[in-house]
C-alpha cells in the first residue's frame, strides 16, 4: 500500500496542502520529463492561443465559403506553399532564438533556386531527361549556395559585430540582385523531369504531397535539435545573456555563424523544394516570403529579443499566412490584404511577448 507523503514545502508551517486530481498529477509528471518538457513548454507560450487561432480562421473562410475553402485541391496547394515556408521558418527560429533576425531567407531561397536550375542548364541543353545526377548536382548547388550565404551571415554578425538586422538586410539586397543578374530577371521553365515528379508525387491513399512529408520531418528534427540536444541549449542560452553563455564556455561567436549557416541551408533547400513544386524559379513570387517566415516564428511565440523559441508554434503559425491568403483570394479579396491582416497579427504578437516578459520580470 502507498502513502502520499506531503513534501517539505507543503509540510512547513503555514502551507497549503494541495491534492493534484489523477490528469492533473499525470500531466505534471509527463511534463517533468525531457521530451515531455519541450512539449509543455511550447504549448505554454503562443502555441495554444495560435492554435485556437488558425482553427478560427478555418472556420470563418469555411462559412464564408461553403464548398470552397476546405476543398481537397485548396487545401492541396495551402499545404504545398506552406512546406515550403515551414522549411525557412525552421531555420529562422533558431536564428530569432539567438536575439537576432534574417532578413535574408527568402531572397536566399530565390538565389538558390536560381543557382540550382542553371547548373541543371549548363550547356544550353534541355534537361528535361536528365538523370538523378544531374538532379543531385542541382541539390548540392542549392544547398551549397544558401550555406554561403548564411555563413556570410554569421561571419558579418559575428565576427564583424554589424547588428543582424543591418546585415541580412544588406545580404537580402545582394543575393536578390545576384539572382535578377544570373537570370536576366527572367524565370528558369526548363528542368529535369525527375524534379516535376517529386514535386507532384503524393502518399497516404494519394492525398498528401511529399514535399509535405518532407518538410514536416525538417520540423520534427528542428524540434529535437532545439529542445533536446546541446545545440539547442547553446542557442537559447545565447539569446538569453549572450556574455552569460561566453563566461560559462559557450563559443559565442562560432555557435552564431553555425546557427546562420543552418538558417541560409534550409533556404537553399526550401529553393530546390520551389522549383519541384512550380517547376519554375518563380522569380516575383518572393517578395513576401521574409515577412511571412518572421511573421510565423513570431505569431508562433519566439521572443523577438531571444532566449525563448518553439518549433511547434512556427509550425502552427505558419499557417495563418497562407490560409488568410487562400481565404481573401476565394472571397475575392485582393491579395494585399492578406498582408495588412499578417502585420496586425505580427504586431499583436510581438506586444503579447512584451507583456509576457514584463509579467516575469515582475514574478
Amino acid at each position: 500500500m502507498t502513502v502520499d507523503r506531503p513534501s517539505p514545502a507543503e509540510s512547513g508551517p503555514g502551507a497549503v496542502r494541495t491534492r493534484l486530481k489523477p490528469g492533473e498529477q499525470r500531466w505534471k509528471s509527463f511534463g517533468q520529463t525531457r521530451v515531455g518538457s519541450v512539449i509543455v513548454r511550447a504549448f505554454s507560450t503562443n502555441g495554444a492561443w495560435i492554435f485556437l487561432l488558425l482553427i478560427a480562421l478555418m472556420a470563418v473562410f469555411s462559412f464564408l465559403a461553403p464548398g470552397k475553402f476546405l476543398t481537397e485541391f485548396n487545401v492541396r496547394s495551402m499545404a504545398e506553399n506552406v512546406a515550403v515556408l515551414l522549411v525557412i521558418a525552421v531555420g529562422e527560429t533558431f536564428v530569432m532564438a539567438t536575439g537576432g533576425i534574417d532578413l535574408s531567407v527568402g531572397y536566399v531561397l530565390l538565389f538558390s533556386g536560381v543557382t540550382s536550375a542553371q547548373v541543371m542548364n549548363w550547356g544550353g541543353k534541355d534537361p528535361t531527361n536528365s538523370g538523378w545526377d544531374i538532379v543531385i548536382l542541382g541539390l548540392v548547388v542549392a544547398l551549397g549556395s544558401g550555406f554561403a550565404w548564411g555563413v556570410l551571415n554569421g561571419l558579418i554578425v559575428a565576427k564583424a559585430k554589424v547588428p543582424a538586422l543591418i546585415a541580412t538586410l544588406g545580404t537580402l539586397g545582394m543575393s536578390w540582385g545576384l539572382a535578377e543578374i544570373l537570370s536576366n530577371g527572367q524565370d528558369l521553365r526548363y528542368l529535369p523531369k525527375i524534379i516535376a515528379d517529386m514535386g507532384a508525387d503524393r502518399v497516404i491513399f494519394n492525398k498528401v504531397p511529399v514535399v509535405v512529408i518532407v518538410a514536416v520531418c525538417f520540423a520534427i528534427a528542428g524540434a529535437v535539435i532545439l529542445g533536446l540536444t546541446k545545440f539547442g541549449r547553446y542557442t537559447l542560452a545565447i539569446g538569453s545573456n549572450q556574455e552569460a553563455a561566453r563566461r560559462a564556455g559557450v563559443n559565442v561567436d562560432r555557435h552564431l555563424v553555425s546557427v546562420y549557416a543552418l538558417s541560409g541551408t534550409l533556404a537553399g533547400f526550401a529553393g530546390f523544394m520551389s522549383l519541384a513544386i512550380f517547376t519554375t524559379t518563380t522569380i516575383s513570387g518572393h517578395a513576401n516570403d521574409n515577412l511571412q517566415a518572421i511573421a510565423a516564428v513570431v505569431i508562433g511565440g519566439t521572443s523577438l529579443l531571444g532566449g525563448v523559441a518553439t518549433i511547434a508554434g512556427t509550425t502552427i503559425g505558419v499557417c495563418i499566412p497562407m490560409v488568410l491568403f487562400s481565404g481573401f483570394t476565394i472571397l475575392g479579396y485582393q491579395s494585399f490584404w492578406r498582408d495588412v491582416a499578417v502585420g496586425a497579427v505580427l504586431v499583436l504578437a510581438v506586444y503579447a511577448d512584451q507583456l509576457r516578459r514584463r509579467r516575469r520580470q515582475r514574478g
